[in-house]
């Protein structure tokens, strides 16, 4: 990679790295920094001027990155400690230009960044590389089959699981997370609080609990005792109807529901215990 391939040298940018002259001049300041040892005076007042004359470079990269989610001072400072990095590194004799080598280095600390800190959740650190993946993956897939693909074939582009994939698409749901206390349009276009729209607690749902617990117990009573239950509750007969139908006494069908039901409840309170 050379200056003249990078996005920061193109002609007419209004936001290239014009001059990438300048940083070319920094060249022979950064070997003479090279070849001072750690000890002498010199490199310190050294390194301070060549990144002084070097901050521009590490703030248009970080203005490329404003925007995501993450405060655009955070991004300035962690992109000046790339360039940090790039001027402790940079080796003039392994042929490179110091703006070829400070460039990736300023950009592979600003993505480290956004991997790591900008996510409101805690996401593993395999599912938010994949997810840095899918857009390369699906943008080139797209390309060449003039479509999106499907969850498998990014799979199969990427060499990774299935699973994977999925797993990375849900962990792009906590990258970010909105405040409770913002407004929404709702259907008439009136602006509502978003805990409006929330759901709440549906006071049904422990029948829903009550009744999946209840259901294996009332399948081994005997036929005679589901039928009077069922008679009287769900058909609402009376006991008088009941007992009618029956043959027998309303103050046996009285006991036969107080029978049961006792014994229904207890079962169910000893199954909830366990």
């Amino acid at each position: 990679m050379t200056a003249s391939t990078t996005p920061y040298s193109r002609p007419g940018s209004a936001t290239a790295v014009s001059d990438s002259r300048d940083y070319e001049q920094l060249e022979p300041s950064l070997a003479e920094l090279a070849a001072l040892g750690p000890a002498d005076r010199r490199r310190r007042v050294l390194r301070a001027q060549i990144v002084c004359r070097a901050l521009p470079l590490a703030d248009h990269i970080a203005q490329r990155y404003a925007g995501r989610g993450a405060d655009a001072d955070d991004l300035i400072q962690v992109a000046r400690v790339g360039l940090l990095y790039a001027i402790d590194r940079f080796d003039p004799s392994q042929g490179p230009s110091f703006l070829a080598f400070a460039i990736p280095t300023i950009m592979g600390e600003v993505r480290r960044y956004f991997r790591d800190h900008t996510w409101a959740l805690r996401v593993t650190r395999r599912a938010k590389d994949t997810r840095a993946l899918l857009g390369p993956a699906t943008e080139a897939f797209a390309q060449r089959h003039s479509r999106l693909p499907t969850d498998r074939e990014l799979a199969i582009e990427l060499a990774i699981e299935l699973a994977e994939v999925t797993q990375a698409k849900l962990a792009a749901n906590c990258y970010s997370a909105e405040s409770l206390d913002v407004t929404v349009t709702d259907e008439s276009g009136a602006q509502i609080p978003l805990t409006d729209r929330l759901g709440s607690d549906e006071h049904c749902y422990h029948l829903v609990e009550e009744a999946l617990t209840v259901r294996p117990l009332i399948a081994e009573l005997t036929s005679r005792e589901r039928r009077v239950l069922i008679w009287r509750y769900c058909d609402s007969m009376t006991q008088a109807q009941i007992a009618e139908r029956l043959g027998v006494s309303q103050m046996q069908v009285s006991r036969i529901l107080m029978r049961v039901l006792a014994t229904l409840r207890e079962q169910a309170l000893g199954c909830a215990s366990r």
